[in-house]
């Protein structure tokens, strides 16, 4: 495989095909439990792809150096240094959008994206393509979430970017757009089964694209004539 076709098979993998969350639906509890708004769900996306890109460059860096025995323990600590160096950083500059991210901060440690991929593609690549597949990885993991937070604020209180000040500054207060307004807040959309009915539609709309497709693809005729063999018993 040539490099401009690897790259465009970790792009698709990352998007689309193997996406964290709509098809290896890794990552889920944060993905659930935050995406209560379009800020928190853009917050936590982007901590998500900062932590994969540097953790999966810094595998890939060390990887001819690691035992083979201990590869795990090492690749959590490397991971848990880049989340601790981005939670320090969302503490210092977005303070609020910190506190409502709450305990799925540092959460990210956990997340078995960020581990099955260092461990499945970072530890056996070089660093250009290894962060090359952690940024796709965590942008199609963003994606879902941006679009799962997007879909709950509408449904559950009639507005897109409220709060973007805890993430933007308080310039970003402009951006809040009120779609509709409600006597009360639609709250199955804001707690968790809201969440996982909207994640099962966002699946099954994937799904359906995907045997879309693959229904329109031109099918490959085998050649189902099944040769007979004679045998011959000799004695």
């Amino acid at each position: 495989m040539t490099e401009r076709n690897e790259y465009k098979e970790l792009t698709w993998q990352g998007l689309w095909k193997n996406n964290p969350g709509l098809v290896q639906l890794l990552g889920l509890c944060p993905l659930l439990a935050v995406t209560t708004t379009l800020t928190n769900a853009i917050g936590l996306g982007l901590a998500t792809l900062l932590v994969l890109v540097c953790s999966n460059a810094t595998v890939s860096a060390i990887r001819n150096w690691v035992p083979k025995e201990v590869r795990i323990p090492i690749f959590v600590l490397i991971i848990a240094a880049f989340v601790t160096c981005v939670q320090l950083l969302m503490n210092a500059y977005t303070f609020g959008l910190y506190q409502s991210l709450g305990i799925f901060l540092p959460l990210i440690v956990t997340n078995c994206a960020i581990i099955g991929r260092a461990e499945a593609y970072a530890s056996k690549n070089p660093v250009k393509q290894a962060s090359f597949d952690g940024f796709m990885m965590g942008l199609g993991f963003a994606l879902v979430l941006i679009l799962l937070g997007g879909i709950r604020e509408i449904l559950g209180q009639g507005t897109l970017f409220d709060g973007a000040d805890l993430l933007l500054g308080d310039w970003a207060s402009v951006l809040r757009i009120e779609i509709f307004t409600f006597d009360s807040k639609f709250l199955l959309a804001i707690l968790p089964p809201g969440a996982f009915i909207a994640m099962g539609f966002l699946i099954a709309g994937k799904n359906a694209i995907d045997a879309y497709i693959e229904k329109k693809q031109p099918k490959v005729e085998t050649d189902k004539t099944i040769e007979r063999v004679r045998v011959n018993f000799e004695g």
